[in-house]
C-alpha cells in the first residue's frame, strides 16, 4: 500500500513538473513565464519543425544549447527549462554543430503572486507609480522608486484609455525608449526618462474641454539582471492628477506683488482659472512647499484670477 501511494505521488510530481507554465510573448524572442513557486518546466524550440519530425529527430539534428553563454547538457531541437520558484530565467541560445547561432530566447520570470513584488518600492502615497500632469493638455508623467538593492530597467510600457472592450497594441522603437499604444479609444505615446525613474506620455486624442469617459491605465513592466519581471499599474482620470507648476513672480516691492500663470498651464485662462494663495511671514521660509497650509489662516490671502 505504501509503495502504491509513493508511486502515485511520484507520478503526480512528474506530471506536474512536465506541464508547461502559462507564458506569453513580451517582445520578439522575449518570453515571459508565469510561476507560482512550485516546480515546473517550460519547453523552448530552436527550429520550427513539424511535430512528427520533432519527436523522431529531436536528438539527431546536432543542435546544442547555451544558457547565458555557458554550455548546457541538453541537446536537440527541444530544450526543457527547469523552473524552481523564481529561478530558470536567462538568455537561451541554440547552435548548430559548427557553433553557428540558430535562434535565441530570452526567458523572463513573472511571479503570479503580486504581493511578492520587490523591484520597486512604494512612494509617499503608498503607490508604486506616482502620476501627475501640469495641465489638461493630455501630457502626464509617471515616476517610481527603485529598491536600493534591486535596480533594474524598463522592459515594456502600456498606456491606454481603459475600457472593458478595449484591445490595445503597443510597439517599441529601435532604441527601446519610445512606445506607441493604439486602441479604439485613442493613441498614447510614451518615452522612458534617461534615468529610468519615470515615463512621460501624451494622450493624442485627449480633449481638455470635454468630459473624460474612460480613465487612463498605465502599466510599467520592469526587470532585473537576474531575469525577473514585475508589472506595476495605475488607473486615473487626467483631472485627478493635474497639479499646476510653480507660478512666475514678475515683480515684488513694498506695495505690489505681480505674478503670472505657469507657462505650462492650459489656455485660455478664463476657461481654466487658478486660485492663488499668498502668505505674509516675518523671518525666513522653512516650510515653503506647504506654506499656505502651515501658517495661520489669518496670514493667508486667497485670489482667483482669469
Amino acid at each position: 500500500m505504501k509503495l502504491l501511494i509513493f508511486s502515485l505521488l511520484s507520478a503526480f510530481l512528474l506530471i506536474r513538473c512536465q506541464n508547461p507554465r502559462k507564458h506569453w510573448t513580451l517582445l520578439p524572442n522575449i518570453l515571459v513565464v508565469e510561476v507560482d513557486g512550485t516546480l515546473g518546466q517550460q519547453p523552448l524550440s530552436c527550429l520550427e519543425l513539424p511535430e512528427e519530425r520533432l519527436g523522431e529527430h529531436n536528438r539527431s539534428l546536432g543542435i546544442f544549447w547555451k544558457k547565458n553563454g555557458a554550455l548546457e547538457p541538453q541537446t536537440g531541437n527541444l530544450y526543457m527549462v527547469q523552473l524552481v520558484e523564481s529561478l530558470g530565467g536567462g538568455n537561451y541560445t541554440c547552435h548548430s554543430e559548427d557553433g553557428s547561432l540558430l535562434n535565441y530566447t530570452e526567458l523572463l520570470i513573472h511571479q503570479e503572486d503580486q504581493d511578492s513584488r520587490r523591484i520597486l518600492v512604494k512612494g509617499g502615497k503608498e503607490d508604486f507609480l506616482n502620476c501627475s500632469a501640469q495641465s489638461y493638455s493630455g501630457e502626464f508623467h509617471c515616476s517610481w522608486t527603485w529598491h536600493s538593492s534591486r535596480v533594474g530597467k524598463v522592459a515594456f510600457v502600456i498606456a491606454e484609455r481603459f475600457s472593458s472592450s478595449n484591445s490595445t497594441q503597443c510597439s517599441l522603437d529601435a532604441n527601446d525608449r519610445h512606445w506607441i499604444c493604439l486602441s479604439a479609444n485613442g493613441k498614447v505615446n510614451c518615452s522612458v526618462d534617461d534615468n529610468e525613474r519615470g515615463v512621460s506620455c501624451l494622450d493624442e486624442q485627449h480633449c481638455p474641454y470635454a468630459e473624460e469617459h474612460h480613465p487612463i491605465h498605465v502599466t510599467v513592466f520592469v526587470r532585473t539582471k537576474h531575469y525577473l519581471l514585475e508589472s506595476y499599474s495605475k488607473l486615473f482620470f487626467m483631472s485627478e492628477i493635474v497639479k499646476p507648476d510653480k507660478v512666475r513672480i514678475d515683480r515684488v516691492n513694498t506695495t505690489v506683488i505681480e505674478w503670472s500663470y505657469p507657462s505650462s498651464w492650459s489656455k485660455p485662462h478664463s476657461y481654466f482659472p487658478l486660485t492663488f494663495q499668498i502668505a505674509q511671514l516675518k523671518g525666513g521660509c522653512r516650510r515653503c512647499e506647504s506654506l499656505c497650509t502651515a501658517v495661520k489662516p489669518s496670514k493667508v490671502r486667497t485670489f482667483k484670477t482669469y
